[in-house]
């Protein structure tokens, strides 16, 4: 079965649920491997020894399935969505925000979880969720998961900080050397702390501003405009700053902390009082996948408990497949929370804002996050 067959091509957009969700057929069956395998991925999704011969989940794919993989690494969600538009990919390593544009501008197929052979371990709380899942229809695999964490310099900073409010407030001890995510996403995180700031604004999801609260979160980015020193998406970047102490406090992955300790640099991470953004990322298949046998391989590969532990520990992340711990150890789990259900409903996870946030409201959609980021940066 082609990729012509399993879905129609599209016009498509930024996205939106205005239009409603393109119509696109779901595939049935797994038939005979295609031979290729196009991937568009995060840094670090698609490791074949390259980045450390000893890190290599690519190439035992490729002799198990005979699909050899082709991966475009993307720094962000924005490239991700233009990439797949291109229609020369069969699969992507989606995160929240790009995942609905990807959905409602029919650059995705509904995905057949009866053909995800490890779909019954993939953790319950991570499927059916807004940003990859439309009215109960799945639209991927979940992969990895994981919280944007304050990373800061131990050796500037007197006491470890507990809120978001040295990224946000004048006085930090961080100065103008902060840091921050390059990305229109990012305005969450101005409203997640402004949430907790300003009950007044009456935020319920970071994600879902009206007006007022947006032009809150764009205001709080503005002043804090003057003291960031890096916004940064690519994160071997951001582990230089930190190295040579250009920066010393802001947004970051785990997996920057731990390349940054490798380096001997003294940075420590914490999830402050008022919560954490995140993301969840997804494998997606392209709706004109040329390739769709090898990418539903792919998905099934990914999602092994073997090759989830591979990827948790290389990326730093909690594995989508609990199984992984007994591969990783227990400390690893227990660090990254893995199967803590609890604990990752107060991440607020990344999810493209849409016109239509439900129950009759008007919220401001990504369009207008992406135009108001661009005026921020200047």
């Amino acid at each position: 079965m082609t990729a012509a067959a399993a879905g129609a091509c599209s016009d498509s957009s930024d996205g939106d649920q205005a239009g409603g969700v393109p119509q696109l057929k779901v595939q049935q069956a797994v038939g005979a491997t295609e031979g290729r395998l196009n991937l568009v991925v995060w840094a670090g999704y698609a490791e074949n020894g390259s980045s450390d011969p000893k890190v290599d989940w690519v190439n035992p794919f490729t002799r198990a399935t005979g699909c050899k993989v082709y991966a475009k690494v993307a720094d962000t969600s924005d490239a991700m969505v233009a990439l797949m538009k291109t229609g020369q990919y069969d699969g992507v390593s989606a995160s929240g925000d790009a995942s609905l544009r990807l959905i409602y501008g029919g650059d995705v197929a509904p995905v057949n979880t009866g053909l995800l052979t490890n779909w019954d371990d993939i953790a319950p709380y991570l499927k059916n969720q807004p940003y990859n899942s439309v009215n109960g229809q799945m639209y991927g695999v979940p992969h990895g998961y994981g919280a944007n964490v304050l990373m800061y310099r131990t050796d500037k900073f007197a006491q470890p900080p507990t809120s978001w409010g040295v990224v946000w407030e004048d006085n930090s001890p961080a100065g103008t050397n902060l840091t921050a995510y390059d990305s229109p996403i990012y305005i969450a995180d101005a409203a997640l702390y402004l949430k907790a700031k300003r009950p007044d604004l009456k935020i319920t999801d970071p994600y879902e501003l009206n007006e007022e609260q947006f032009n809150a979160a764009v205001a709080l980015l503005r002043k804090q405009r003057t003291k960031v020193s890096n916004y940064w998406h690519n994160y071997l970047d951001l582990v230089q700053s930190f190295r040579v102490g250009d920066t010393h406090a802001g947004t970051a992955w785990q997996v920057i902390a731990n390349l940054a300790r490798d380096q001997k640099v003294p940075v420590a991470t914490t999830i402050p009082v008022e919560g954490s953004t995140g993301w969840s990322d997804t494998w997606m298949i392209s709706s004109r996948a040329q390739h769709p046998n090898c990418m539903y391989r792919w998905m099934n590969w990914i999602t092994t408990p073997k090759v989830q532990a591979q990827v948790a520990q290389w990326f730093g992340q909690a594995p989508a497949n609990p199984k992984a711990c007994q591969y990783t150890g227990r400390e690893f789990c227990n660090e990254y929370r893995v199967g803590d259900a609890d604990f990752y409903r107060k991440i607020a996870f990344w999810k493209t804002p849409v016109a239509n946030c439900g129950e009759g409201r008007t919220c401001v959609d990504y369009t207008r996050w992406a135009q108001a980021w661009t005026e921020i940066k200047g």
